[in-house]
């Protein structure tokens, strides 16, 4: 006799049991084959479970490594199992770990910075790196629309987008003096390597010939230190008087990014914008185009390019490390960067300081991004494991890089006879002007500044995918009926980017992108991550928070270690260590404040005005928000804010199945869109069986939450 559990099972036909005319019976049995396949389907729902360490019984296919099909077929996910840690790893890792790391180094006490530098990864860095995965992957939502759990902190998101917004515009400006130095490298003599070309001044240093004896060589000394033959420079008689003066010998590959790359000999300033230079613009279009094409699927498409441009700087960082230990006087570099330890840095406030900024802003926390990147995430990603494996690579990262660009400069200051502290830079220095000076003075020079510029490229289109991912993925959040048209949405906001970005094309364009990169991402980045800590740990509560990264994670996230034994941690960091932490840097930020200069140039106040204006952009984004929320909600004032400070019906995460997990919380409501089409086979809509309700005998039985909501809080 077949089960009456088995599918297949049928009733035997009531006319071999009564007579033909007993409907009764007929009745009797019909109800009894759907209560039994009920049962079944029931049954069936339940020993499918897989059971996560902390007995939550949870949907088998939430755990499957079939990535060819998407989880939440609306929003899409990830289509490889490291398209998302690679797609992080490319967003912390870019430029700054390349051309600021190592400088910090070797000026904040050499070996000594790494003690302040880990201790801020480990108490600002990776909590809110952590944070940020965890919110964009339980709601699935990017950073404009996340922040269901409290209306009022929807400017945090507001924020977020502006500030990616602004970053990408020079971002990719960047990249694109990248391409031109690129380009430029294809030929058997690099364009940098002397000063006989147009763009180069008389200041050059291969132009500048000894003259310490100027009158006996029948020239004439000025006051500046300058020897002149007539009207024309021939050296410096004087090499101090000349630097009180603001003279000092450039090296030919200065000359050429101020002079052939930015223009910027023809402009005075910032009132100066001169000509806009058809070559930039066509190397910044080019980079546009990249990002277009790579982001023209979402995360499809930007998820499988990202397995080259990812790996492929940690390619030829072994290369260069290689070859730069083979070249001369590498050895002075590496002791300059690491070998020298000074311990009294530790006792340096400046010091902490810049290894906070460091860490915060290599990681590109609270720029959006993290959240953007992770909303695409299966429901049971393991968060936790991402955020330690990409903060920790991006650090080793840093630190790595360090040594690779220490053994060229160590090998440049041998060349030129100087200390390695002469030619050490950080920032835009680095990369376009020692950085080549070395590579020209290198047997086979083209091919590797070839190599290293295509480095710099895809060190930064990483970013530059997330940030503009970023700014998409919010507008479709908000406007859901464009998710069909993404392609569109990507090219309108390339487009419009790309337009506003021509203005670094000009002459005066390198004066406004130090503007843009020294206020459009500064302290109020740091505002937005304070932010963040006290919305989810005071206003949504750590207590629920935790339970939601519980439900997706589960409980043995780490190896062995239980989540009941670490997520204590997290309280104490997102509660009152990150933000003060945060605190700290904003502060010192403000008190060791100075009017932005480039070089020698001041900027003006206008200049300094305008700065200021694209910080409080970002910081009226934060309150516009909470003022319009307060205006529209009803009630009395304290109704008002209390009901912009509780979470909506539809916050949570985006699947019923998923929503269902959220057992923690009474009254959760579980198909707030009505979009669950799961019904059993008899046409009885699941939700006749509650499980958001502990005592509910139609409930589904979970040993994780068998305490009351009330105990977990």
């Amino acid at each position: 006799m077949s089960d009456p559990g088995d599918p297949n099972y049928d009733i035997p036909d009531s006319e071999d049991q009564k007579p033909d005319n007993n409907q009764l019976d007929e009745k009797v049995a019909s109800l009894q084959k759907s209560v039994d396949r009920l049962c079944y389907k029931f049954d069936e729902f339940v020993t499918t479970q897989s059971q996560t360490p902390n007995g939550q019984q949870l949907v088998q296919d939430d755990f499957t490594t079939d990535f060819s099909k998407d989880e939440n077929e609306e929003r899409g996910n990830w289509s490889g199992r490291l398209d998302f840690i690679l797609s992080c790893l490319g967003y912390a890792v870019g430029l700054g770990n390349v051309w600021r790391f190592p400088y910090l180094c070797y000026r904040n006490g050499g070996a000594v910075f790494f003690i302040p530098y880990v201790i801020m990864l480990v108490f600002v860095g990776i909590p809110i790196f952590f944070m940020e995965l965890s919110l964009g992957q339980f709601a699935s939502q990017g950073p404009l629309t996340c922040w269901r759990f409290a209306s009022m902190f929807t400017g945090i998101g507001v924020a977020m987008v502006i500030v990616s917004a602004l970053v990408a515009i020079y971002y990719n400006m960047i990249i694109a003096w990248s391409f031109y130095y690129l380009f430029a490298s294809f030929t058997s003599y690099l364009p940098w390597q002397d000063c006989n070309n147009a763009w180069n001044t008389e200041f050059c240093s291969k132009n500048l010939k000894p003259a310490a004896n100027c009158t006996d060589l029948g020239f004439r000394e000025g006051q500046n230190g300058v020897c002149y033959n007539g009207s024309s420079v021939y050296g410096l008689w004087n090499a101090s008087v000349a630097k009180a003066n603001g003279i000092t010998p450039r090296p030919a590959s200065e000359e050429y990014l101020y002079g052939r790359v930015w223009r910027l000999y023809d402009s005075e300033g910032l009132h100066d914008i001169g000509t806009l230079h058809w070559d930039l613009a066509l190397c910044l279009l080019l980079a546009w185009v990249i990002i277009f094409f790579s982001l023209i699927r979402g995360i499809k498409s930007s998820g499988k390019v990202v397995y080259f441009t990812a790996i492929f700087p940690y390619v030829v960082l072994v290369i260069l490390l290689v070859r730069g230990l083979t070249l001369e006087g590498y050895y002075s570099g590496i002791e300059f960067y690491i070998l020298k330890p000074n311990i009294t840095k530790l006792y340096e406030a400046a010091v902490w300081k810049d290894a906070a900024v460091q860490i915060f802003f290599s990681l590109s926390a609270s720029w959006g991004g993290l959240i953007a990147l992770s909303s695409y995430n299966r429901f049971h990603n393991n968060a936790l494991r991402d955020s330690l494996i990409v903060s920790i690579s991006n650090c080793l990262t840093s630190f790595f890089a360090g040594f690779v660009i220490f053994s060229f400069l160590g090998y440049l200051a041998n060349e030129l006879g100087v200390e390695v502290g002469e030619v050490a830079d950080g920032g835009i220095g680095l990369a376009f002007v020692v950085y080549p000076r070395a590579v020209s003075l290198i047997p086979g020079a083209t091919f590797w500044a070839i190599l290293f510029f295509v480095m710099l490229i895809t060190l930064g289109l990483d970013s530059e995918f997330a940030l503009v991912e970023t700014v998409v993925t919010s507008i479709i959040d908000v406007a859901p009926r464009l998710r069909k048209y993404k392609t569109w949405v990507v090219l309108v906001t390339a487009v419009i980017l790309y337009l506003l970005g021509l203005l670094l094309c000009t002459d005066g364009g390198a004066y406004y992108l130090q503007l843009m990169d020294e206020y459009s991402g500064g302290w109020n980045v740091m505002l937005i991550a304070f932010l963040e800590c006290i919305a989810i740990c005071y206003v949504y509560g750590f207590g629920r928070f935790k339970e939601d990264i519980r439900i997706m994670i589960g409980d043995y996230p780490c190896c062995c270690i239980p989540w009941d034994g670490i997520y204590w941690w997290w309280a104490i960091t997102w509660g009152f260590i990150t933000p003060v932490g945060v605190g700290f840097i904003m502060v010192f930020s403000w008190i060791q404040y100075q009017p932005l200069v480039f070089g020698s140039y001041v900027y003006p106040d206008w200049g300094l005005v305008l700065g200021w204006l694209m910080t409080m952009v970002v910081v009226v984004g934060l309150f516009i928000p909470l003022v319009y929320y307060m205006v529209v909600a009803e009630g009395s004032l304290g109704e008002r804010f209390l009901s912009i400070a509780s979470p909506r019906i539809d916050w949570g995460p985006a699947l019923p199945k998923h929503r269902a997990l959220v057992t923690y919380v009474p009254g959760f409501v579980r198909d707030p869109h009505g979009k669950d089409t799961m019904q059993m086979e008899n046409g009885i809509p699941n939700d006749a069986f509650n499980f958001n309700t502990h005592d509910n005998p139609n409930g589904i039985h979970n040993p994780a939450f068998e305490k009351e909501a009330k105990s977990r809080f």
